[in-house]
């Protein structure tokens, strides 16, 4: 037993002294060892089929930190028979393209006469240096893997967007975590596989809850865990839940994002937003990030609060949460937090209207549930010749050619004559609709 402690402790101390860090060691060699992205890298995708048959055409790989995107770099490294090159676009500029360029016509320093140029961060190169890519992407010479974490489709010059395929990385799912965090305990030749290291099932679960779909984040944390932890009686390392909660500095809730605390924290933060309670409805959302919920669940959770709760007493409440939607789209965390708690203020201190929510639920059920009769037809279109003569728009009476735009004229078929489904609120700016309609029905009556 001492013998097996001292030889726990002499191979603790030799992990140590390695200078790669254990997310780079476990970085995946070839396609078969990468985990997840399964949608663009499971047998028979597109990019598993070029990488298999190394027929790699330039590629834009987009996704968020700890997803692949230099992983899949390396294995196309790896299973190419092009010359490869790697630029970081922060430190590189013009210079370096053309010096690759040129490398690449040289016979000696690349016999196959292309190159795969790998740059990380490529939304960081401004429009000059992404043009003096593009004659060389454009004749096949080199063949460009971009890495970036913002939207190419806004980042990326068009030309060359149109000259590569696209491919989105999603945040990696907590089961494909799982078997990245359990492979890297269990390999003995880059990772942990020559400690004996239990690790408590909540300990697994909520590191790979916690990591937010980062495959560097559940390694960097597993690997100082055990680095940091005594061996017991036994020589061995046991990872708990509170070790892993030390080693992410992240305090564990009670927030199941797929269980029944998850509904209910959804549940509180649309009431509160609702019940206009701008203090509740941020403690909410705060509960949800912190929990790792994904923000464009959280950005459609307020866009539909915005229209059935807050609806035409204050429209603009819309325009806020859509436009919030696709700022988070574009931007991301850390700093889509900001504009999460920007839309849900604005949602829950804005006066509140239902209905438009009615107005709908009610015409449905009688669309759906009663003869509602046919257009009538002084409201059809006549496009063709004959059908005026058949009474298609027939004495339609065009509002602008009458004072105030007002013109009395039925609209709804004769079945549904008299039926009111909007009933606005005098709430907000719902109040000014509601005084605009009595003028309207009043008018109507008079002309």
């Amino acid at each position: 037993m001492e013998n097996s402690k001292e030889n726990s402790k002499e191979l603790k101390d030799s992990s140590k002294d390695k200078k790669e860090p254990l997310a780079y060691r476990m970085c995946p060699r070839t396609i078969d060892e990468f985990f997840g992205q399964e949608e663009i890298v499971g047998q028979g995708k597109l990019l598993y089929r070029m990488i298999k048959a190394d027929r790699i055409s330039s590629i834009i790989l987009y996704g968020p930190p700890g997803t692949g995107k230099t992983s899949l770099a390396r294995i196309i490294a790896s299973t190419t028979k092009s010359r490869f090159e790697k630029l970081n676009a922060v430190t590189s500029g013009v210079a370096d393209i053309k010096r690759i360029a040129q490398d690449t016509q040289n016979p000696i320093l690349n016999p196959s006469g292309k190159t795969v140029l790998f740059i990380d961060e490529i939304h960081r190169f401004n429009k000059s240096q992404q043009d003096a890519l593009l004659p060389y992407v454009e004749n096949g010479s080199i063949v460009l893997i971009g890495a970036t974490t913002e939207n190419p489709f806004f980042e990326v010059n068009k030309a060359l967007i149109s000259r590569s395929s696209v491919f989105m990385l999603k945040p990696l799912e907590e089961e494909s975590l799982k078997k990245i965090i359990l492979n890297a305990l269990k390999d003995k030749e880059r990772g942990l596989g020559n400690f004996d290291v239990k690790l408590d099932d909540d300990a697994l679960d909520y590191l790979a809850q916690v990591s937010n779909g980062d495959a560097r984040t559940a390694l960097n944390a597993i690997e100082l865990a055990v680095l940091t932890s005594d061996l017991d009686e036994n020589g061995m390392i046991h990872i708990s839940l509170a070790t892993i909660e030390e080693c992410v500095q992240k305090k564990h809730i009670t927030f199941d994002k797929s269980g029944e605390s998850h509904y209910d924290n959804i549940s509180a933060f649309i009431k509160s937003m609702r019940g206009s309670d701008p203090d509740a409805a941020v403690f909410y959302l705060a509960r949800a990030i912190y929990a790792g919920e994904d923000p464009l669940f959280l950005a459609r959770r307020i866009i539909i609060c915005a229209s059935e709760d807050v609806g035409m007493a204050n429209p603009t409440a819309l325009q806020v949460a859509v436009a919030a939607a696709e700022a988070v789209r574009m931007i991301g965390m850390p700093e889509a937090r900001i504009i999460l708690a920007h839309a849900a203020i604005m949602v829950a201190t804005s006066p509140k209207s239902n209905s438009s929510y009615k107005a709908i639920g009610k015409a449905l059920s009688d669309v759906s549930s009663k003869r509602t009769g046919e257009v009538p037809m002084h409201l059809r279109n006549a496009p063709a010749n004959g059908m005026k003569d058949l009474g298609y728009g027939l004495g339609y009476k065009y509002a602008h050619d009458y004072q105030g735009n007002i013109v009395e004229q039925e609209y709804l078929p004769k079945e549904m004559k008299g039926t009111v489904y909007y009933e606005p609120t005098a709430n907000g700016y719902e109040g000014r609709i509601k005084e605009w309609l009595e003028r309207w029905k009043s008018r109507k009556k008079e002309n």
